[in-house]
């Protein structure tokens, strides 16, 4: 199965518009702008002067409109300034109403300072009270945590030590493992019940996997040796056969030449 051929012949726009020929525009062409008719210099210069003169129609309503503007303007600032007035005449009044109440509140006011000095000084009793509580409170806390922080190291020192005390006691039992093996290695042999019974149950263990992997090894060891026995002596038969048959084939052939 080949591909498909997905390929598009190329087409030159340009080419395609020039072979459709001049486009039918509806709308004026640019010759038409061109050819668009225009003012001579005499109209342009009359229309200039038109320009500058101007419209006398246009020249009235714009003065009605200033004065009417002015008009308008000075009614507003006649507002603001009797706004302004007024609000004068207000704040003074105020004033004075205060100045009035001042002169009450200072007369209750001297009665009031010597309460409010009484109950500040209870003010700063209470506070210096809560300051005391908050320095025992902390001083507390601090012992705490230094306690606290003083276990934590001795547990931590207290592990330190006994897993270096295990490390210590697993690397003693790893080397008396390895001298016993290296005994029963030279020996070839089982263990005596004494030396099984001084052992711990873990050398036992390990001492009855070595003896069994050691007996196999050994009836392997017989195996083969019985095996290579046997092919042995099944080749010593095939020489000896083949050098029997040799000999008659010569005692044949001697025969039959003396006959002869």
């Amino acid at each position: 199965m080949g591909k498909r051929d997905n390929r598009v012949a190329y087409m030159n726009p340009i080419a395609m518009a020039r072979s459709r020929g001049p486009s039918q525009s509806a709308g004026p062409t640019i010759q038409d702008y061109l050819n668009r008719p225009r003012p001579t210099w005499e109209e342009v210069k009359e229309q200039l002067e038109k320009k500058k003169k101007g419209s006398r129609a246009l020249a009235e309503f714009e003065e009605k409109m200033n004065e009417n503007w002015k008009k308008e303007l000075e009614k507003h600032r006649e507002k603001l300034l009797g706004g302004n007035e007024s609000s004068s005449k207000k704040k003074e009044k105020k004033e004075k109403k205060k100045s009035n109440r001042l002169s009450s509140s200072s007369s209750s006011s001297s009665s009031s300072d010597s309460s409010s000095s009484s109950s500040d000084s209870d003010d700063e009793d209470k506070k210096q009270g809560k300051k005391r509580r908050k320095k025992k409170y902390r001083s507390l806390r601090k012992s705490s945590e230094s306690s606290t922080s003083d276990s934590e190291s001795d547990s931590k020192d207290s592990t330190k030590k006994k897993k270096s005390k295990e490390e210590h006691e697993r690397e003693k039992d790893n080397k008396s493992l390895s001298r016993k093996r290296k005994k029963i290695d030279r020996g070839n042999g089982p263990l005596s019940s004494e030396s099984l019974s001084e052992s711990d149950p873990t050398e036992e263990v390990s001492v009855k996997i070595r003896s069994r992997f050691q007996l196999l090894v050994q009836v392997k060891k017989k195996k083969n040796s019985e095996e290579r026995e046997k092919v042995t002596d099944k080749t010593k038969k095939r020489k000896k056969h083949k050098k029997h048959g040799k000999k008659k084939k010569k005692k044949t052939a001697g025969s039959s030449s003396d006959s002869e």
